[in-house]
């Protein structure tokens, strides 16, 4: 039987800013996940792409929106949301930037919870307060927690500054409240969806496209991962996790790598 599954993503988040802040709960994190410092966003590497690109395992040029103005596909697929209703997993969301409300079809999801507090600096405080109570409440199979303030707190002060990294700093305690609300034995993933420079992003530039991305759970082997990682396989190692097959559609691939 699989076990409930977390999907953590913290926007903006370069993966060399982690060395250079106090984040214990995400350094505790990566050390007992499977882990890689340089899995690749997408381009354009913003934010509404990266995020389809990540529910629906293909790139832009293949789901169409290559902006955060959202727009219906051409051609259709399912995403990570769609096959889960199938087998009747329910999925949660709790996210604070609005335009992420298309990331699955209407009828799909079990629960969601937004608030719109993505451009404060304590914005991802209440998001992560509801969630934690909400997941081991109502124990959704699935949960995708969206922290959007690291992003925001970049482009006001700049990628690799002072107050980006205390923004990390701030959301990592946020981070460590939600782990503590975790049953034991739930699957952990979490990433970013991007980096940035000065203070933007979107470019194919090394700062913009690397990200962090890991692992954790029954059955998962910490350790770095060897492999290349982008976040189109994000969704397929979910699926595998949530017991779901991946939808024939999809491009990117399970990181086997990553199982005991």
């Amino acid at each position: 039987m699989a076990h409930n599954t977390v999907f953590i993503l913290i926007d903006g988040l370069r993966p060399d800013a982690i060395a250079q802040t106090n984040c214990p709960n995400l350094r505790g994190l990566i050390a007992r996940s499977a882990y890689t410092l340089c899995a690749r966003s997408v381009m354009p590497s913003i934010t509404l792409p990266c995020h389809m690109s990540i529910f629906h395992s293909v790139p832009p040029e293949r789901h169409g929106i290559v902006s955060n103005t959202w727009v219906p596909m051409a051609r259709p697929l399912p995403g990570l949301i769609e096959v889960a209703a199938v087998h009747g997993i329910r999925c949660a969301h709790f996210y604070n930037w609005e335009p992420l409300r298309n990331l699955n079809t209407p009828e799909t999801l079990w629960m969601s919870f937004f608030n719109d507090t993505s451009k404060l600096i304590d914005g991802d405080a209440i998001t992560v307060e509801v969630a934690a109570a909400m997941i081991p409440r109502l124990q959704p199979q699935f949960s995708f927690v969206y922290l959007g303030t690291v992003d925001t707190m970049g482009h006001v002060f700049g990628w690799m500054n002072d107050g980006y990294f205390k923004q990390i700093e701030r959301v990592d305690i946020e981070l460590g409240k939600l782990l503590a609300a975790l049953p034991a034995n739930t699957n952990i993933v979490l990433q970013s969806d991007h980096g940035g420079h000065d203070r933007t992003h979107g470019t194919d530039m090394p700062e913009d496209m690397l990200i962090p991305w890991m692992a954790s759970g029954p059955g998962i082997k910490a350790g770095m991962i060897q492999s290349a990682v982008s976040l189109l396989d994000t969704t397929p190692t979910l699926a595998r996790l949530l017991g779901c097959k991946p939808h024939p559609q999809w491009e990117g691939r399970v990181v086997e790598e990553i199982f005991a």
